[in-house]
């Protein structure tokens, strides 16, 4: 874990410098998805998918994400990301392990 001052950030959003000008790295929304169609390249099925990115779901058969026609967001371009220093809820327990539960 790398620990920054409070007077650095955030990598993404950093300022670069340009001689005498200081420029803001670009944080515009990326464009919305594209649908795409296409037939599974498994068993023929006429699929959709975004940006070129295909599942199969009579099939499974899913292509690689480099295939897409566009690059894939980064972490810090995801709108749904959380707020920084928010963390992840805690997961419920799962159901018990029937190998340690016995009726008796």
């Amino acid at each position: 874990m790398t620990r920054r001052t409070t007077g650095e950030h955030r990598p993404g959003s950093f300022e670069r410098l340009h001689g005498d000008d200081r420029c803001a790295e670009s944080t515009a929304p990326l464009p919305a998805p594209e649908l795409t169609e296409a037939e599974c390249r498994r068993c023929g099925t006429y699929i959709a998918g975004l940006d070129g990115r295909y599942a199969c779901g009579v099939c499974g058969w899913v292509n690689d994400h480099t295939e897409g026609h566009r690059r894939l967001p980064r972490a810090d371009e995801d709108p749904d990301r959380p707020p920084e220093g928010r963390r992840r809820p805690k997961q419920l327990p799962g159901p018990p392990d029937p190998g340690l539960v016995t009726g008796r």
